[in-house]
């Protein structure tokens, strides 16, 4: 072949690789604004991992080709912006025209914290994907629902959860920097209504289970500090299942200078309760609607508004229940059952609205001040009147028997009657401050704070009892009732608070070191009591291969009284309640390590606390009934572990397992002993101290569990399991000190599980320009099923007596197992 010849057939092939080349592309063009609506000249426009690109022309437009049938990413920089990057899948020969707007940098106001990696070095953070929250099966949707698999819960029913051995009214919530208050009359079960966070306007979550800093408040267990969104475009999502439904929009307006956000939600039970032991006509409600409104005055000054109106509505009409039973004696073993007929009704009525102002300034990078005005009020109304007939005894379990599931020998008989009529109003008003000062190795925070409270209450209520043709307590000369409360009350509260802390950053070429330390003060007029609390963290990563961080805190976190604590079994009020008092003390690791061809992260933690002034507590049933003394002194004492990481990729999953032991000791806690004859009559006597007692939450294991997984073949079916185990808890005999730990409810076991499809994916190319769906991101179906292996766990019990006195116990049961179906759709 002459060398003409070649020469003209590497012509050939050369054009025709460059023809196939140029056919197999697309282009995008348009231009590029600034946040007044400029053109930005000379910015740089690549293909993502290119090196070489274009530049926008004076009049900010542009147009550069880019491969076709692929995705790629085009990346906007330029000096003094933020850098933008926008993902693209164009057929081939497509054009697509775009407006990219860049912000920039420093311009918008950011918050000043210690960003050295501070999951691993705050001791007893934790920060969840808010991406999870409605992946998680949960009969409850919400950021609680993720904490309680973290922390362990005894009530699905509930968005509560118990930290450490503390109740739930010792955790602090914040949104936004404004404090969360929640209703103070509900049962914490099937008349609670929705979580104050709505989950779609997550942006954040920041969780303490232990040694949080001092600008945090009060209480002595926990924080969940959230964050909302701050949209920079416009979107939204809706959600819809067979006990929830959701709405949310987003957006920006006035030159980006306005964004809102706004949400409306609505929550009904009755299919979750429709399978209770308690047969009846349930008509459980709750709706809320949420907006966070931000407008950005100007680069140094910003306003920011949160509002909440929510409302919580409770019917029940029971018709009847059948429950099951162990024995409370050590006469009588047997399968015992109780079929309790009711007439009456319960009407509850829970209303919350919340209104927050701040303003933040920004002088410079250094510098952050923000002032917060809030106003909270609470109305609750309970109204209770329900009567029942009760007949128990063994209960026929053959079932090729005619009597099947009845009554055969029955053991006791009895009415009861149970009666409400219960007002509360909460008003609160809180002026505060917060400020930070960034000087390089060191940020110093401070805060100070106002609150006025007014409390308005009426309780009336009353439990009467008749067994055996008798009414309990038992008095031959005058009738009793078995619980009796009465009660007003008009208190107004003024408390203040304030705090100041350094986090400082130690760094050489061998090691790392953070360290935190603080003070806060709180006075409150009710009682006069001054509160000073000292709280320090650190934290060490030394230079091994090893990628460990050690981190370690300790200080005072005390408890003032709000509400609950001041109110005695008999519904006086106690308004000499001193705070109650610990110090804590926490010590752990967090370990970066590759296993299972993956990267996992290990944490653990070992903590003590030490309380006084414990005002204790009973669980009457699903409420918190408390003392209204300080009468106890308290420790808490256990060690947490937790693995995070993806077992399969993109997909996060966690397990969660902690030991704890929690007891209390009660001042006055003495009790009559007797020796009785052979005919159970008592001839002596002898006068017993209690001693330690099992705290409510005293859970020795607890162990959560979050996976998910999807398949092999195709990343759009996916599987989400939710597993919780508890250990026993121990169960009071309401105003008995012998019987304080008498009994125990048994472990909680539940498994909810979750399986989910794409329906509609993110690539808008390939939709018509006038389908309905067009501008959908992404539409997911769902079908969750709730307590999977159908386990009735209890969550309290009820006490009966039979014809000769002796004491039963009736399990009060949680859900059984359940059908969800949910569709979620984001724009």
């Amino acid at each position: 072949m002459s060398c003409r010849s070649l020469l003209f057939l590497s012509f050939c092939l050369l054009f025709s690789l460059l023809t196939v080349a140029q056919r197999n592309r697309a282009t995008i063009s348009g231009k590029v604004l600034d946040e007044s609506e400029k053109p930005l000249p000379h910015v740089s426009v690549i293909v993502l991992g290119q090196q070489n690109g274009i530049a926008t022309n004076d009049s900010g437009a542009f147009s550069i080709k880019v491969p076709a049938d692929k995705a790629i990413a085009l990346v906007f920089s330029y000096t003094g912006y933020k850098t933008v990057q926008q993902n693209f899948l164009l057929n081939e020969g497509e054009q697509e025209i775009v407006t990219i707007r860049m912000e920039a940098g420093g311009q918008s106001l950011q918050e000043v914290v210690v960003t050295d990696q501070r999951t691993r070095t705050e001791a007893g953070l934790i920060k969840p994907n808010p991406k999870n929250i409605l992946n998680l099966p949960s009969p409850v949707v919400g950021v609680e629902s993720m904490i309680k698999v973290i922390v362990g819960s005894n009530n699905e029913l509930t968005s509560q959860y118990n930290v450490r051995g503390g109740s739930y009214d010792e955790n602090l919530v914040y949104v936004n920097d404004f404090e969360i208050y929640r209703p103070y009359l509900v049962r914490s079960g099937q008349q609670e209504g929705l979580s104050f966070i709505n989950p779609e306007m997550v942006r954040n979550i920041n969780f303490y289970n232990g040694g949080y800093q001092a600008r945090y408040g009060d209480k002595m267990s926990s924080v969940l500090d959230v964050q909302y969104n701050k949209p920079r475009a416009f979107g939204g999502s809706a959600y819809i299942s067979i006990l929830e439904q959701s709405f949310h929009l987003e957006g920006v307006t006035n030159k980006n200078r306005l964004s809102y956000l706004i949400g409306v939600r609505n929550r009904s039970n009755r299919n979750l309760l429709s399978r209770q032991e308690t047969q009846g006509s349930y008509v459980p409600s709750s709706s809320d609607i949420q907006a966070l409104i931000n407008y950005q005055w100007n680069a140094k000054w910003q306003t920011e508004i949160l509002g909440n109106l929510s409302q919580t509505k409770f019917r029940l009409s029971p018709q009847y229940s059948q429950l099951t039973s162990s024995v409370f004696s050590p006469y009588f073993t047997a399968n015992l059952g109780m079929d309790i007929f009711f007439e009456g009704r319960e009407r509850d009525a829970y209303s919350t609205q919340m209104l927050g102002v701040s303003t933040t300034y920004q002088p410079n990078r250094s510098i952050r001040l923000k002032f917060l005005g809030s106003r909270f009020q609470n109305n609750e109304e309970e109204n209770i009147d329900i009567a029942g007939a009760y007949l128990f005894g063994d209960r026929d379990f053959d079932k090729s028997s005619n009597s099947f599931g009845l009554i055969v020998n029955p053991l006791g008989a009895g009415v009861f009657q149970n009666y409400a009529r219960n007002d509360l109003k909460i008003t609160d008003y809180n002026l505060s401050h917060k400020g930070s000062w960034d000087r390089g190795r060191h940020i110093v925070q401070w805060g100070a704070g106002y609150d006025r409270t007014a409390i308005q209450d009426q309780l009336h209520e009353f439990e009467m009892q008749d067994s055996g043709g008798y009414s309990l307590p038992y008095n031959p000369d005058e009738l009793r009732l078995s619980k009796f409360i009465y009660s007003q009350a008009d208190l107004n509260v003024n408390r203040l608070n304030g705090y100041i802390q350094d986090n400082i950053a130690f760094r050489d070429s061998a090691r790392a070191i953070t360290l935190q330390a603080g003070v806060r003060f709180n006075y409150n007029d009710l009682n006069n009591e001054l509160l000073i609390a000292p709280r320090m963290g650190a934290s060490w990563k030394p230079n091994w291969k090893r990628d460990i961080v050690f981190r370690a805190a300790a200080g005072a976190y005390h408890q003032p009284p709000f509400y609950r604590e001041l109110r005695r079994y008999d519904g006086t009020l106690n308004t000499d309640v001193k705070a109650q008092r610990s110090w804590q003390g926490v010590a752990g690791l967090d370990y970066n390590f590759i296993g299972l061809r993956r990267p996992l992260r290990l944490t653990a933690e070992a903590y003590y606390k030490y309380m006084t002034n414990v005002v204790p507590y009973d669980i009457d049933n699903v409420r918190l009934r408390y003392f209204g003394e300080n009468m106890a002194k308290a420790y808490a004492a256990g060690v947490e572990m937790r693995l995070f990481g993806e077992l399969v990729k993109d997909a996060e999953s966690w397990v969660s397992i902690g030991l704890m032991k929690t007891k209390e000791d009660l001042e006055g806690d003495v009790y009559k002993e007797y020796t009785l004859d052979e005919n159970h009559k008592p001839i002596d006597s002898t006068t017993v101290e209690g001693g330690w007692f099992r705290r409510p939450t005293d859970r020795l294991i607890t162990v959560g569990l979050f996976f998910q997984d999807y398949l092999s073949t195709n990343k759009n079916f996916k599987v989400y399991l939710s597993t919780l185990y508890g250990s026993n808890l121990p169960y009071n005999i309401p105003g008995s000190i012998k019987y304080r730990n008498a009994l125990y409810i048994q472990p909680y076991i539940r498994a909810d599980i979750g399986f989910s499809a794409l329906l509609l994916d993110g690539d808008k190319t390939a939709r018509r320009s006038h389908s309905p769906f067009h501008n959908f991101e992404n539409i997911w179906a769902s079908l969750e099923v709730f307590n999977l292996i159908d386990r009735p766990n209890t969550i309290s019990y009820l006490l009966v007596k039979d014809f000769a006195n002796n004491t039963f116990t009736m399990p009060n049961r949680l859900t059984p197992r359940l059908l969800n179906f949910k569709i979620v759709a984001r724009w």
